[in-house]
């Protein structure tokens, strides 16, 4: 009889981000398949879901994938339901209604790597900065440049061992600083990957007695970029209308709904938004071609296809949710009435 260990992790109510939470259980004879994992329980009072009278919480089963990095195992992504089965108020991604395939999704995920013991980002001196301004760190090379690459492989390696559509990484302009990024269609799929590909770093890191950073401006006030989280996207019309007036729709509407949008992309987000190091202010709103200091940018091979292809949003911060970022995509798209 063969046994299977099913890592289940979910989100938790922890503000202003939610925070990952995962427990294992063994299901005997497991086929891998989502419809095969049961729903399970656990104690919401201790992650701030739940009151202790009254603390029992479900957790549904909505994205399954193989555990590269644990022998007989999966990683089983769920959603946090009230013990009647309805959603829970920390359950974003129930909240999407309107989830269409038909929307395409990359998101940019940047993050920091910090030393445990300085509380600094790798490559920084304890309670000071490296000795060369942010620049050469880039998709850099070479041991003065690049800290914490064989953290990034690893879990580069994971993240295709385990199916999700990692589409690359690179060093990002800080020292210590990364991205990767994932691609999927619809937005529920689209933040499942996300999520289960922050799990898999946060989990690499522990070995290695360091810890990521998700929040956008870690470095305060200082002369170092922050982190997004840049969300890619595209429907079907954008994809074939040839016409640069739908992508002037898409953007005039997204212009309308700022402060909805703000609200979810991310806390913090106002200390990275302000003008300088590649973002537009929170303030305004603005799009360009192929302009990465506007609020949307416009990529040039959109153009270069004949006004065919997609949008990048450049708002979303590194801690944003992207279960929220995705549904509100999909809203001010299609109130655009372009789709």
């Amino acid at each position: 009889m063969s046994k299977s260990k099913l890592e289940y992790i979910w989100l938790d109510g922890s503000e202003p981000s939610q925070q990952l939470r995962s427990k294992t259980r063994v299901k005997e004879n497991f086929s891998g398949k989502l419809e095969d994992c049961p729903m399970w329980s656990f104690d919401g009072s201790s992650t701030n879901q739940a009151q202790g009278g009254s603390s029992d919480l479900l957790l549904k089963p909505v994205f399954i994938c193989p555990d590269p990095d644990r022998k007989d195992a999966y990683i089983v992504m769920t959603e946090v339901l009230n013990a009647d089965g309805t959603p829970h108020e920390t359950n974003h991604r129930a909240t999407i209604d309107d989830d269409d395939n038909d929307f395409w999704f990359g998101y940019e995920q940047e993050y920091f790597l910090y030393d445990m013991e300085t509380r600094m980002p790798l490559g920084f001196p304890k309670g000071g900065f490296p000795d060369r301004p942010q620049g050469p760190y880039y998709c850099s090379v070479g041991a003065r440049n690049a800290y914490g690459r064989e953290i990034v492989e690893e879990h580069f390696d994971i993240c295709i061992a385990a199916g999700l559509n990692i589409e690359g990484i690179n060093a990002e302009v800080a020292a210590g600083q990364w991205e990767y990024q994932i691609f999927s269609k619809g937005a529920k799929l689209a933040g499942d990957e996300i999520w289960v590909s922050r799990y898999l770093l946060e989990r690499t890191c522990e070995k290695y007695g360091v810890y990521v950073e998700w929040h956008p401006k870690p470095l305060g006030a200082t002369d170092w970029n922050g982190s997004g989280m840049h969300a890619n996207f595209s429907n079907g019309k954008m994809r074939t209308c040839g016409d640069k007036a739908v992508f002037d729709a898409i953007c005039a509407e997204f212009g309308k709904h700022v402060p909805a949008h703000m609200a979810v992309y991310g806390a913090y987000n106002d200390q990275r938004l302000t003008g300088k190091h590649e973002t537009a202010s929170i303030h305004d709103f603005s799009w360009g071609v192929s302009d990465r200091g506007a609020s949307i940018r416009i990529p040039v091979g959109t153009v270069e296809d004949g006004w065919k292809g997609r949008l990048e949003d450049r708002r979303p911060a590194s801690n944003g949710c992207p279960y929220q970022i995705g549904s509100i995509i999909v809203k001010s798209t299609k109130a655009s009435g372009q789709y």
